[in-house]
């Protein structure tokens, strides 16, 4: 055993001896001075053992976060589908409007209506309105929307009319063309594309892509003057007279609401 082993031996050895022989008061006394040194030691413990459980309690498991998650995409997804909802109505709202807003600043007496469909055998030629003999609808009265002219009414029953588009070729319309003297009479074609056709112009008809042209209110004809019917998209000079390609100003594939001209206001 080496020394210093051995000395500590002998100095506890001794200290158990003098421990032993001590009396009760003394006894106490000194249990008290190493208790007071070791509590504050024992209470920082507890405390960090304390806030750790604490901490443990705030945190979350990744199952939680998953399922957090989830359902603040779900939430997303929910407003999401709200806001386009809101938006759509927005647009509803705002078309009503100036529709509306046209039918009031027009020099012609309108009566709504639906469109019910499109022939389904010749897409350009024909569309069902919801509107009959039973609103004061008769054959021959001029079609429109607020962009330009759509047709005229071809048939007529009690709530259901029929109207004839200008992008059929028996839909004849005397028409002028904006800033020259030029008029001419213009048809659909049987192309698909759904232009029209403006012949009888004169062969040297100055006319440039962009320029309008507008019923021309013939004496006699069902179409009164004005109405914007299309723009040049092109002119070219044909053996006997002129011809000009036209872009229908009404956008008669997405038609949902028409006018039906009955008069003047």
């Amino acid at each position: 055993m080496k020394k210093i082993q051995i000395a500590s031996l002998v100095v506890f050895t001794v200290l158990a001896i003098a421990v032993c022989l001590l009396e009760s008061g003394t006894l106490t006394w000194l249990q008290s001075g190493l208790l007071g040194v070791i509590s504050p030691i024992s209470r920082s413990g507890s405390a960090v053992k304390s806030s750790i459980g604490t901490l443990g309690k705030d945190l979350l498991s990744l199952d939680q976060l998953q399922a957090e998650y989830e359902r603040m995409l779900a939430e997303n997804r929910k407003l999401r589908a709200e806001n386009n909802g809101l938006r759509d109505l927005q647009q509803d709202n705002d078309h009503l409007r100036q529709v509306l807003g046209y039918r009031e600043r027009s020099s012609f007496r309108l009566v709504p209506a639906l469109v019910l469909g499109h022939d389904a055998g010749v897409w350009w030629s024909t569309i069902k309105i919801n509107r009959g003999s039973a609103d004061g609808i008769a054959p021959d009265m001029p079609v429109i929307t607020d962009k330009g002219l759509v047709g005229k009414v071809s048939a007529v029953s009690g709530n259901l009319s029929e109207v004839l588009l200008v992008t059929d070729e028996n839909c004849k319309v005397a028409a002028k063309v904006e800033g020259t003297k030029e008029q001419g009479i213009s048809a659909g074609s049987r192309d698909p594309v759904g232009e029209l056709r403006l012949t009888f112009l004169s062969k040297l008809a100055d006319l440039q892509p962009g320029q309008k042209v507008y019923t021309a209110g013939v004496s006699g004809g069902i179409f009164p003057s004005g109405i914007a019917l299309g723009t040049v998209k092109s002119f070219h000079a044909r053996e006997l007279d002129g011809e000009a390609i036209l872009e229908p100003s009404a956008d008669l594939g997405t038609l949902e609401e028409v006018f039906i001209v009955t008069g003047a206001k």
